[in-house]
């Protein structure tokens, strides 16, 4: 079941809010569609990554002498073979990069930090070679102390990482060393004043596991490098742009020397964000002369590459017996694995963002620890920050016996509430979700016993920035639109709807397809809910400069003035009586005309878009909690999103539905478990436990639409703000149906069932 709750007077379109036939389902499910490690070609070699063992070592010394003498050897890579790079934090706090750690993090150099660090990598004519030749490569370690929870690397007395990181955001900077990269703090208001304000005040600790995001699709790349110096990448990423742009900076290489090609990508939710292969198959190919693949496995996956940060939480809130939120107060730390850089800071902004509240502070450590440098997944941060806030608010509006839909409600932001990070809202969206829910008959219908429903509301920013696109149209008057964002949620079929509204064509005269970076301006990562707002605006721009050529064409073949020419449904038109009496030119008509009226029919546009608008969240759930073995059974999901205007309303109810069931698989089972040498004892989807079908219900999403004006269409980033409320929402439900508060990720079976015996005892 999905419901669509419309909040404006729609303007009617003939293909946005359609649902079309996805123009990748095709070759995705005759198997034709070729991702990263389905490229051949010839003379290609095979890689292989050596990784630790370790969680922390010096590395004494590496003799890759034997593997480099085995027969069917290429070339070795380690360290030694990647420019140094300067210590610097670039770009805006909340995205900085430090190239000195992501070096290291590709390939270790002075000690090892994390369990599947890689050490050096090998190319050669088979896998077994590889193989091979990897086992025969001595790395002498020393072995060091290792610290894998957030609150013990906070410790005094923890094993250092880096010897000389002083914590960042602190004056006077500290004196001593410590695993603490960087400190934060954001506040508005008075906190004491509106504490004393306050009748009710709740406060609590949360903890929660690292997790990751699980796509099926490892990492996987093959390059090849000429002798001349040009560099081709084919690569599964979220961006081949940000892939070249790393590659070129990691190995020093000219970005004009690299061409990227976009793979499919089966699967990425932030995770396929960084490089991790890309630089080391590069450097292997320029050694070797030879096209090089690099393809990791699911452990490897596990090990190796970025989960979300684990975190501790403390979070005091403040309310009135009316339901008014007057103070809230947050620590976050969150794990940022073996270099700085979780996203804490998100975190911080994000958790009490859906508020209206006078008096708050948000206070946030990064931290480092022994385990794989953490990666953006899906809203980073605020999904942690959010079960620590939902659910105190949870406690909040059961202590003074006000439903928890009526006290968001009653303390939604609007526009013109301010934030903690300093701009005021400047979009409606989030009471809309809210009163989605209250208006849902679900809401309404009896549980029963150790049964409970449960509320969370959650937040994210969305993105806009750099996009380009271009538009060709053929000679029989079909359309290209080319754009440079991989598509992982359905971009090119809202490319190709936005182009046909636009010209005013059927769908199925357009296909939108993702260029490689030789082949379409620059364009940004898919990530931050960014693509259909951005890459479309590119689109409309783009669409709309091939209207302009299209009007001169027609102005031309009737010797009129081009103003005078108007563009409507797909035809080129007298702007009016008074212009001539001549037939409306169609865009096919207009297309086999080309050459005599100036040539090929093209256009390119690029932005660096803002305006856009963040995504709100409210879901509820309904659970049964077996009280004999603490297994938790979803019974109900309800998902209510404020999603602008649904350009593909199939793909948004898909970005829904799949958040919510990542959040549950967060929420119930989803953890990394470390044993006592720091290394990880489940680094596969047998012993990291997944949701499957069975362990889920249908989830409806509800779309509520509150367009944005800065899209020609209304569009709001959809993919990620769906993931924040699931795990709170189960937590609350918990403790509906059975008065077993959970304060720690995840809630499986084990932790409940001791919760359990906990309130019994």
């Amino acid at each position: 079941m999905n419901d669509t709750v419309v909040t404006d007077s729609v303007k009617r379109f003939k293909w946005v809010g359609t649902r079309p036939i996805r123009p990748d389902g095709v070759p995705k499910v005759t198997g034709k569609a070729l991702y990263g490690g389905d490229y051949r070609l010839p003379g290609m070699l095979y890689g292989k990554i050596l990784r630790s063992p370790h969680a922390h070592a010096r590395i004494r010394s590496i003799d890759t002498s034997a593997a480099e003498k085995l027969p069917g050897v290429k070339a070795v890579v380690t360290s030694k073979d990647l420019p140094d790079q300067k210590f610097d934090y670039i770009g805006p706090e909340r995205v900085a990069q430090n190239f000195w750690h992501i070096t290291r993090n590709i390939m270790a150099r002075e000690k090892v930090l994390y369990e599947g660090h890689a050490v050096a990598a090998i190319a050669a004519i088979s896998a077994s070679v590889a193989e091979e030749a990897a086992s025969l490569i001595k790395v002498d370690y020393e072995v060091l102390p290792h610290v894998i929870d957030v609150d013990e690397a906070m410790a005094d007395n923890a094993p250092l990482l880096f010897e000389d990181m002083i914590t960042r955001g602190i004056e006077p900077a500290p004196t001593k060393p410590s695993n603490i990269s960087k400190r934060l703090e954001f506040a508005v208001g008075d906190l004491d004043a509106g504490f004393k304000q306050a009748d009710v005040v709740i406060e609590k600790e949360f903890k929660t596991a690292a997790v990751h995001q699980a796509y099926i699709e490892p990492h996987a790349c093959v390059a090849r490098c000429d002798a001349d110096g040009q560099t081709e990448i084919w690569s599964s990423s979220q961006g081949h742009f940000q892939m070249r742009a790393l590659t070129a900076q990691i190995l020093k290489k000219p970005v004009g020397d690299l061409r990227v090609y976009p793979a499919e990508i089966g699967g990425g939710f932030g995770g396929k964000t960084v490089t991790y292969l890309e630089p080391i198959a590069t450097l292997l190919s320029m050694k070797s002369g030879n096209p090089v693949r690099l393809m990791m496995s699911r452990e490897d996956v596990f090990r190796s590459t970025g989960p979300t940060s684990g975190s501790s939480m403390w979070v005091k809130i403040g309310v009135t017996k009316d339901g008014k939120i007057v103070a809230a107060d947050g620590i976050f730390k969150f794990q940022s694995g073996a270099f700085p850089g979780s996203p804490v800071m998100n975190g911080c902004l994000c958790a009490f963002a859906p508020y209206d509240i006078p008096n708050q502070r948000a206070v946030g450590y990064d931290v480092v620890s022994n385990r794989p440098k953490a990666a953006a997944y899906r809203a980073p941060g605020s999904p942690i920050s959010a079960f620590a806030v939902e659910s105190v608010l949870d406690m909040c509006a059961q202590k003074i016996g006000m439903d928890p839909l009526e006290l968001r409600h009653k303390n939604a932001c609007r526009i013109g509430t301010p934030t903690i990070f300093g701009p005021k809202h400047a979009h409606d969206g989030y009471v809309q979700t809210v009163e989605a829910l209250q208006n849902h008959p679900a809401y309404k219908v009896k549980l029963g016993k150790n049964q409970g429903r449960g509320v969370a509301s959650g937040y994210w920013f969305n993105g806009g920035g750099d996009s380009s696109a271009t538009i060709q149209v053929n000679s029989d008057g079909t359309v290209l639109v080319a754009t440079g964002s991989p598509d992982i949620g359905g971009s090119r079929a809202s490319m190709a709807i936005m182009a046909a509204e636009t010209l005013g064509v059927d769908y199925g005269q357009v296909r939108a397809i993702v260029a490689d970076t030789g082949s379409v301006g620059y364009t940004h990562v898919t990530g931050g809910s960014r693509v259909t707002f951005a890459t479309g605006t590119a689109v409309v721009n783009a669409t709309k400069n091939v209207i302009k050529d299209l009007c001169k064409r027609a102005a031309l073949i009737w010797d009129v003035d081009p103003d005078a020419v108007v563009w409507e449904d797909g035809f080129a038109k007298p702007a009016g009586a008074n212009v001539g009496d001549f037939e409306p030119l169609s865009l096919k008509a207009l297309a086999a005309k080309a050459s005599a009226t100036g040539g090929p029919i093209t256009a390119a546009a690029s932005v660096n878009a803002g305006g856009q608008a963040p995504g709100f969240s409210t879901q509820f759930c309904d659970v049964e909690v077996d009280p004999e073995t603490g297994k938790v059974t979803i019974l109900r999901f309800v998902a209510a999103q404020d999603v602008g205007r649904a350009i593909h309303p199939s793909y948004v109810e898909g970005q829904i539905q799949g958040g919510v069931v990542q959040g549950i698989g967060w929420a119930l089972n989803e953890e990394y478990i470390y044993n006592a040498k720091g290394q990880l004892d489940n680094p596969g989807f047998l012993d990291y436990r997944c949701p499957v079908a069975s362990d889920l219900p249908m989830i409806d999403a509800v779309l509520v639409e509150v367009p944005n004006p800065a899209h020609p269409y209304g569009a709001k980033g959809v993919g990620e703000v769906n993931i924040c409320p699931p795990m709170a929402a189960i937590a609350n439900a918990i403790d509906n149906a059975i008065g077993v508060r959970m304060d720690c990720l995840p809630m499986s079976p084990p932790r409940l069932l001791e919760a359990i015996d906990a309130k019994g005892a």
